[in-house]
């Protein structure tokens, strides 16, 4: 089950953790998207993962993610690290036996713990947020998935967001930029992250918005959400920044779920059925839809589309951009 070519560096690993150079059982994880290999395993009659990163692409080197990893480790929001080699590219961390965390407590507890990740020390700095969104709007349209009628809409509008939306320092923090359900993991007391290939130094209203996706479900969940996180309550520049964020989020996902649900030879099916934004989320929350699965990725990448020209059309859309661009022109002068 371990490649070849890691099993020394596996024996490694297992020696410098707990002493001893195999384990008594081993399970392979094969949830979410990572290329990584991920494995339950058993030393010592205790369960823990060991993580295997097989990529070897400039993107792949986990300096950066077992830093990340590391310091949300030792603030209590990831598993305990016990090994973690950048050379190997192998890590060992606490095994988390997920249990089902039902909504009205993940409402609670997730704000909370955004927070406690936001107020860890910076993150290093990997790359600009809005800056990558454009270079996949161009594979997007290279790869010419759709009638340009399609998107022209969708595009000229985050080109006119990305140009008011804020780049102040104050909201750049620790992000771990990938929360979906998968990666959130309660273990019937509190919640862990882990994975944390994806994480960096970013806006912390992307974090806010991801999770938002599970847990928001109307204006009195929005209210609560932001209040726990801030801890007081919210202005309305920050209810326009949160807003607009998840457009920007809507966006990314149309287009990053295109991009990797495509099966080769197979047309994208333009008329296939897009279920609703709150009806497919809650059934990824509970494990119903698997997005390593290439039809629902492209469903997934519909469910966004659609809910982001449903919120162009508000009323709303109108008012966060004119007080962000307001406070933006106010910020520079």
């Amino acid at each position: 089950m371990i490649p070849q070519n890691k099993k020394a560096a596996v024996i490694n690993a297992l020696q410098s953790a707990f002493g001893v150079s195999e384990f008594e059982a081993i399970r392979e994880l094969t949830a979410g998207l990572s290329t990584a290999l991920v494995f339950r395993i058993t030393v010592l009659g205790k369960a823990y993962l060991l993580r295997i990163i097989t990529r070897t692409d400039a993107m792949a080197d986990p300096t950066l993610e077992y830093a990340c990893m590391k310091a949300a480790a030792e603030a209590g929001i990831a598993p305990r690290v016990w090994y973690a080699n950048t050379e190997e590219r192998i890590a060992i961390v606490d095994f988390i036996d997920a249990k089902p965390l039902p909504l009205d407590e993940a409402k609670l507890k997730l704000p909370q713990l955004l927070k406690s990740l936001h107020e860890l020390p910076p993150f290093p700095f990997q790359l600009n947020y809005l800056d990558k969104i454009d270079e996949f709007i161009e594979k997007f349209r290279v790869a010419q998935f759709m009638p340009d009628d399609m998107t022209a809409e969708m595009f000229g509008i985050y080109t006119k967001i990305k140009s008011i939306y804020p780049r102040n320092s104050d909201d750049l923090v620790a992000c771990h930029n990938d929360l979906k359900p998968e990666n959130t993991l309660f273990d019937g007391e509190r919640v862990w992250l882990v994975d944390w290939e994806a994480a960096f130094l970013n806006d912390r209203y992307l974090d806010l918005s991801i999770m938002a996706n599970f847990v928001v479900r109307n204006p009195d969940d929005e209210k609560d959400y932001l209040t726990a996180y801030f801890g007081r309550e919210v202005s309305e520049y920050q209810y326009a920044r949160f807003f607009l964020m998840r457009q920007i989020l809507h966006l990314f996902y149309f287009i990053v779920f295109t991009l990797t649900g495509q099966t080769p030879g197979k047309p994208m099916d333009l008329n296939m059925p897009v279920p609703g934004f709150r009806e497919f989320h809650d059934q990824i929350w509970i494990g119903k839809i698997s997005l390593a699965n290439m039809d629902a990725r492209l469903q997934y990448a519909m469910v966004h589309r659609e809910q982001f020209l449903h919120n162009l059309r508000l009323k709303r859309f109108d008012e966060a951009l004119d007080l962000i661009a307001t406070h933006t022109t106010a910020a520079v002068r």
